[in-house]
């Protein structure tokens, strides 16, 4: 049976678990673009080896895990990640009261 990935509930899994989650979810793209572990490592300039053991769910780091997504095409699910720091009301109040209202008269 089909299951979607995107309603997960990350917060329930283990950190060993969302590993493995986040592992088997870059095998299946890069067996839904029908390329080879060795065509993937190559073209992310990694060993097959390393390929493989991602995909079997090994902990693997962050710059690996781009140089796969890059390879990929899938470097926009990033965007998910890119959260911008949030600003009160208040704070845009004040910095709006810092702007002259008024232009001087010239002398």
């Amino acid at each position: 049976m089909y299951q979607n990935s995107y309603y997960k509930n990350w917060y329930a899994m283990t950190d060993a678990a969302v590993v493995r989650s986040l592992c088997s979810s870059l095998k299946q793209m890069r067996l839904n673009k029908n390329i080879s572990q060795e065509e993937l490592a190559e073209q992310c300039g990694l060993s097959r080896i390393t390929i493989s053991r991602m995909e079997s769910g090994k902990a693997i780091n962050l710059l690996t895990m781009v140089q796969v997504m890059r390879a990929l095409g899938k470097l926009e699910l990033f965007n998910y990640l890119n959260e911008e720091p949030e600003i009160s009301p208040l704070q845009v109040m004040e910095e709006r009261s810092k702007y002259r209202k008024k232009a001087s008269p010239s002398k």
